[in-house]
């Protein structure tokens, strides 16, 4: 609710008199941030990671809300943010005597800004006994994972925290359509603060690259590498060629290869993997591409509109977007284990998601048209044949759904709660 400042000045001295007036006013802006968070689905993996393990990292993309949902599940422990340069400063020169502290653990936010500190909190949480003592957050997948692995590996649970969900985005109560979703992406400031996606996006952009991409590794000419990153929207959902890039971008093979790295680890950008199993037909080896938010790739291809996006070349390629990465939400949300891979073999014929559950797999087609057509199987059928598989999946941008007879199901692209089942 928003409520005019000189209104609420008005308000506040008419009651100011009375001293408990005046403290429930005091209030009015907790009551409203309380009432306006989403609960997120991963507050439940959260909580018994926390029962498990001694700490949890939590990691993300920036502003995909790992700050407020950990304040949230944890609101008796004591918050440091490392994004603060006098907290950043005592932890790098005494990180012995930072982490002292906090005897009975703490919430560390932006720990890998501060490397030293996994190797003293290896020390104390190998005294300890009680699980949950230190949540650590990230927005670098790849500094956390590595100070992890060496110092932290069995003392610490891992959990992922991408943007919103459409299941957490519905509590919004919003009539969007696939196209709005796609514009506006899933990214919390974009919905909790209302802000135009136009103004926020280019400035999350340029805070990442400014920011980020030169604290993960020294790139010298950052003009590049944003033209790099406009060239791999434009790459999409499509399998991703390193010399195709280097020619384009003007840059050689390795350093593409290295900022591919750059943007994964930020939670920028996914690789899909191939399906290796061997049908006795020759398959493609490279992956694809995908990001982790439609809004972030649209912005980059310079779409705002959903008039822009409708007769876009690219707009199956965003809706395929968009489906990969809310299943991929799902993985992370429920801990489900079924892995994703693609698949296509040297004729062309492709399917677009393989949802490995070894032994069986489920292959997907992803539509972006809003009518089922033959043309929707005909590739799931193939594959099915060829592998003896018996159950395939269709998703599409319609709003109605079908179970074929053949073992084939049509789900709407709502209805994500399916793609598991």
């Amino acid at each position: 609710m928003y409520i005019n400042r000189d209104i609420s000045g008005w308000i506040f001295r008419r009651v100011r008199t009375k001293n408990i007036f005046g403290k429930i006013w005091n209030l009015v802006p907790y009551f409203s941030y309380i009432c306006c968070m989403i609960k997120r689905i991963a507050t439940n993996r959260l909580k018994q990671l926390a029962l498990m393990f001694k700490a949890v990292a939590v990691t993300g993309p920036r502003q995909s809300g790992k700050t407020t949902l950990v304040k949230s599940v944890f609101p008796d422990k004591p918050y440091c943010s490392l994004e603060n340069p006098d907290n950043m400063q005592f932890s790098t020169e005494d990180p012995r005597g930072f982490l002292e502290q906090f005897p009975d653990g703490a919430v560390l936010d932006e720990i890998q800004r501060s490397p030293l500190l996994f190797s003293y909190l290896q020390e104390i949480l190998d005294s300890k006994s009680k699980p949950g003592s230190f949540i650590l957050t990230g927005s670098n997948n790849f500094l956390l994972n590595e100070q992890i692995s060496q110092s932290l590996a069995g003392r610490a649970g891992y959990l992922n925290l991408l943007p919103f969900c459409l299941e957490e985005v519905s509590e919004y109560g919003l009539s969007y359509s696939e196209n709005d979703f796609i514009i506006n992406g899933f990214y919390p400031p974009v919905y909790d603060q209302k802000i135009v996606i136009q103004e926020w996006m280019p400035n999350y952009i340029r805070t990442y690259i400014e920011r980020d991409v030169r604290q993960i590794k020294n790139v010298a000419d950052l003009f590049v590498f944003e033209k790099f990153m406009r060239l791999l929207a434009g790459r999409n959902g499509q399998e991703l060629n390193y010399s195709s890039l280097s020619v384009e971008v003007g840059v050689d093979v390795k350093t593409i290869q290295s900022w591919i790295s750059i943007l994964a680890n930020s939670f920028i950008v996914f690789l899909l993997p191939p399906f290796y199993k061997n049908f006795n037909k020759t398959i493609v080896k490279r992956p694809k591409l995908y990001f982790y938010d439609t809004a972030l790739a649209s912005s980059l291809l310079g779409i705002y509109k959903k008039e822009h996006l409708q007769f876009h070349p690219l707009r199956g390629a965003l809706f395929e977007c968009l489906v990969v990465s809310e299943i991929i939400k799902q993985k992370f949300n429920y801990d489900i284990k079924d892995k994703l891979y693609f698949w296509r073999d040297k004729t062309g014929r492709e399917i677009d998601l393989i949802i490995d559950k070894t032994p069986d797999f489920v292959p997907v087609e992803i539509k972006s048209g809003k009518t089922i057509q033959n043309e929707f199987f005909k590739n799931l059928r193939y594959l099915l044949n060829l592998s003896g598989e018996k159950h395939g999946k269709i998703i599409y941008a319609g709003n109605t759904g079908q179970r074929r007879s053949e073992g084939i199901d049509v789900i709407s692209w709502k209805n994500f709660n399916e793609f598991f089942s």
